[in-house]
């Protein structure tokens, strides 16, 4: 058997990662990665490798889902959210429910929970709840720490730092607890076919579909359509699509900000 499906083969078994949902070229890339970090000069030995050090299982998972980001990533969908999205959620109903899916180490769901206190100051009869998820507990865990460094809240203004984080004597930042109170997270694989939650308002899913195949992209637009209520908000990634075989199931809302909003029946 060839190497790297032998390899692949033990990765969905103890990393519980389908390798087939993935683009085979950011596979292999995340692969080299954790074989340069282990000396491992091909992938017969990283196998062994992995196989004999429990370890490797989570730093291996953490590489193939990981997703580099910080508070506010691209302000102006922010500003969106902020001017348009949120207001016009609070002027339909008093309880917003928002789906921040592949939430990684927290920084996007929190941006989010930061807009909606502000928001719900104005307008006291309005909640908000976020339900973040990812499929890597190892981030789910850092993210329900709410710690973080100055770099990733380099987008966030100084009135807003002051306001809601704590800042530590070490220079990290850890997020308030009016803010923390408003996000519940929680471990979700996007590729079961089954929404984390469902009758949502808005669902953020930015810069994670990039490594998906055609097919799950396309799934994960049913799935995301399916989680969403009437005229709910789809927020994809800068760089991201929608297929064409699934595109009639939303409307463009803001096309230079990739958002969209679910088509009515």
């Amino acid at each position: 058997m060839d190497d790297f499906i032998s390899l692949q083969r033990s990765i969905e078994r103890l990393v519980r990662i389908k390798c087939s949902n993935y683009k085979e070229d950011y596979i292999k890339r995340r692969i080299l990665s954790r074989m340069r970090l282990t000396n491992a000069t091909d992938y017969e030995t990283y196998h062994k490798y992995l196989l004999a050090n429990p370890q490797e299982v989570d730093l291996l998972r953490n590489a193939l889902t990981i997703n580099v980001t910080k508070f506010f990533r691209d302000p102006e969908v922010f500003e969106v959210i902020r001017r348009e999205i949120l207001p016009d959620l609070a002027r339909r109903k008093k309880s917003i429910r928002i789906w921040c899916a592949g939430c990684a180490t927290g920084e996007e769901p929190y941006s989010i929970a930061i807009l909606a206190h502000e928001m719900m100051a104005l307008h006291r009869d309005i909640s908000v709840t976020i339900y973040a998820t990812d499929i890597d507990t190892v981030v789910l865990q850092k993210a329900m720490a709410g710690i973080y460094d100055q770099k990733a809240l380099e987008n966030v203004d100084e009135k807003r730092v002051r306001k809601h984080f704590i800042s530590h004597e070490n220079g990290t930042f850890e997020v308030r607890p009016h803010i923390r109170e408003l996000v519940k997270f929680r471990q979700h694989d996007l590729m079961s076919g089954v929404p984390a939650v469902r009758y949502v308002d808005a669902v953020t899913c930015r810069n994670v579909t990039i490594y998906f195949t055609e097919k799950q992209k396309n799934d994960l637009a049913h799935l995301f359509h399916t989680a969403l209520g009437i005229d709910g908000y789809y927020i994809m990634g800068k760089t991201e699509y929608l297929g064409r075989e699934v595109e009639h199931l939303f409307v463009p809302y803001n096309v230079m900000q990739k958002i969209l909003q679910k088509k009515a029946p």
